[in-house]
C-alpha cells in the first residue's frame, strides 16, 4: 500500500497581501496537523481576484517566482511541515504576465511551474487583460508523496487537460480555483455544473481530484463576485467523498491508497482500450480530423 493524504482549503481574500498569506498558513497547518502530505490552495490566494476589471494598476501584483511573497514563504513553511504544496500566483517575466503555479515539494524546493492554459474572457472574469496564454504545457510532478497535475481554474473545464496530465502519469489532479456568481446575471449558479466537471474527469481517469476554491463578496466599482466555495476532494469513480460549505473557511482531507488505484485503472482498462489514432478530430477547432 501506498497511501497519501491530501488536502483542500478555501477561505476570503482581501487587499492585504501579508493577512492573506497568514491565513492561507493557518490553514496550511491545520490541514497538516490532520496529517495531510499534500495541500492546496486556491487561485491567487495573495490578493483579491483582481480580474474583475480591467486595470492596468493591478499589473503592480504580478511578481518574478524568485521574489514573491506567497512561494518564498510556503517554501519555508512546506520544509518546517514535510508537506507539498503547489502555490497559485501572478508571474511577471520579461514582458509577459501569467496565471502560474509553482510546485513546492516536501524539502522546500520548488519543481517547477506551470502557467494556465486556458484563460477566460467574460463579464467579471477578464483574464485576458492580464495573462498571457500559458506556455509550459501540461505537466506532471514527481512529489515525495505522489505524481501530481496540477491545472488552474478555467482548465478545469477542460476534459483534454485532465486526460494528458493522466497519460503523463498523474496519480492526482488539483485544481486551484477562483469561481463564483456572474456580475452581469445573479440569477446563474455555475456551483453543480464547475463541480460535475471535475468529477467526470476524476471518474474518466480512475484519479483522483481535489479543488479549492475562494470564500467572500469581493467587489471592484459596479461589479461584485460572491464566491461560492464548495471546495471538495473527488473519489477515482467521481464521487464526492468531501465537500466544503459555500461560505465558511476550512480543511478538508481525504486519503487514498495509490497503489490501489494504479491497479483498478489497469483493471478498468480504459489507458489500454484508447485509440489515439483515432481522435484527430480534438487536436483541431473546427473538429475536422488531420491525419499525420
Amino acid at each position: 500500500m501506498r497511501m497519501v493524504k491530501v488536502a483542500a482549503t478555501q477561505m476570503s481574500c482581501s487587499a492585504n497581501i501579508e493577512e492573506n498569506i497568514r491565513k492561507a498558513d493557518e490553514l496550511v497547518r491545520e490541514a497538516a496537523s490532520q496529517g495531510a502530505q499534500i495541500i492546496l490552495l486556491q487561485e491567487l490566494f495573495e490578493t483579491p481576484y483582481f480580474c474583475q476589471k480591467e486595470k492596468s494598476d493591478y499589473y503592480a501584483y504580478a511578481t518574478e517566482l524568485e521574489e514573491n511573497k506567497a512561494v518564498n514563504h510556503f517554501r519555508e513553511v512546506a520544509k518546517e511541515l514535510q508537506v507539498v504544496l503547489p502555490i497559485s500566483f501572478y508571474e511577471k517575466k520579461n514582458n509577459a504576465r501569467y496565471n502560474s503555479l509553482a510546485v513546492i515539494d516536501a524539502d522546500g524546493e520548488v519543481l517547477g511551474k506551470y502557467r494556465k492554459s486556458h484563460i477566460p474572457d467574460g463579464p467579471g472574469y477578464e483574464e485576458k487583460f492580464y495573462f498571457n496564454p500559458g506556455d509550459t504545457g501540461f505537466q506532471v510532478w514527481k512529489t515525495r508523496y505522489a505524481k501530481i497535475g496540477v491545472g488552474v481554474c478555467w482548465d478545469q473545464w477542460y476534459p483534454e487537460a485532465a486526460r494528458c496530465m493522466a497519460l503523463m502519469g498523474a496519480e492526482l489532479l488539483f485544481y486551484p480555483t477562483a469561481i463564483g456568481s456572474e456580475p452581469q446575471d445573479g440569477s446563474i449558479d455555475s456551483k453543480d455544473h464547475w463541480q460535475m466537471c471535475m468529477l467526470g474527469h476524476a471518474a474518466c481517469n480512475l484519479v483522483p481530484v481535489i479543488a479549492s476554491n475562494r470564500i467572500g463578496e469581493e467587489s471592484d466599482e459596479d461589479s461584485s463576485i460572491t464566491f461560492y466555495g464548495s471546495s471538495f476532494i473527488a473519489g477515482p469513480q467521481g464521487n464526492k467523498v468531501a465537500e466544503a460549505g459555500r461560505s465558511e473557511a476550512g480543511v478538508l482531507v481525504a486519503e487514498f491508497d495509490l497503489d490501489q488505484l494504479e491497479v483498478q485503472r489497469i483493471e478498468w482498462g480504459i489507458f489500454r482500450d484508447r485509440r489515439p489514432e483515432l481522435y484527430g478530430a480534438i487536436a483541431s477547432y473546427d473538429g475536422e480530423q488531420r491525419l499525420r
